[in-house]
């Protein structure tokens, strides 16, 4: 099993990521609350993993720590949660918001997420809080404040602008929220100068 990886930062593209270890380039799905977390391209870069080996694809799933990692094999463990959903909820809150909902028997927050609708988010109150009943607050959550785009002419402004525009409406469409969802979402809070990780973080803070 693949349980960690230490290279270079290659690629973002939200969800996804490009690493590139010892001449192999790794590409691997992480929840935004990761990926706020890594440092800027082509610098080192420490990503904990998760590998899934199925009959159509081997997948690797990686956080920005050990407590991402471990909630998300707890939460894939519950009935009707697979990783894509496991990965909506990291994205949306960290792991230390997500015990606290279901330490506060929180369903509306849960509900907000996409793909859980209130039977599962009732299933993942039940489930859960055994589980985390021994969970200890790590305060790791990540810190999301992005340098902005360095623009030199005015075309290259216009480019970056629809670039990360669009790239931010894709991820969240990845996320499992619906199109029309991820368009107003973003177009509410996108502004110049923003990075496309800025506008998924607002984004999603938005629609919580």
């Amino acid at each position: 099993m693949i349980g960690r990886l230490s290279g270079t930062l290659a690629e973002k593209f939200p969800p996804e990521i490009l690493i590139e270890c010892a001449g192999v380039g790794y590409e691997v799905t992480m929840p935004m609350t990761s990926i706020y977390a890594l440092p800027e391209l082509n610098e080192q870069a420490v990503i904990y993993t998760h590998f899934v080996v199925r009959e159509d694809a081997q997948l690797l799933y990686g956080f920005a720590n050990t407590t991402e990692r471990k909630l998300f094999r707890l939460l894939i463990k519950v009935n009707g949660v697979g990783p894509k959903l496991a990965l909506a909820v990291l994205s949306a809150m960290s792991a230390d918001q997500f015990v606290s909902c279901v330490a506060h028997d929180d369903l509306s927050g849960i509900v907000k997420i996409p793909g859980v609708g209130k039977k599962t988010a009732e299933r993942l109150l039940i489930e859960m809080r055994d589980r985390l009943k021994d969970w200890k607050m790590t305060s790791l959550t990540p810190a999301t404040d992005a340098i902005p785009v360095q623009l030199t002419t005015e075309q290259t402004f216009v480019n970056a602008f629809n670039s990360n525009k669009g790239d931010a409406i894709t991820a969240l469409v990845s996320l499992g929220y619906k199109q029309v969802q991820a368009d107003k979402a973003v177009k509410q809070i996108f502004n110049e100068g923003m990075t496309s990780e800025d506008a998924i973080r607002l984004a999603l803070k938005s629609m919580l």
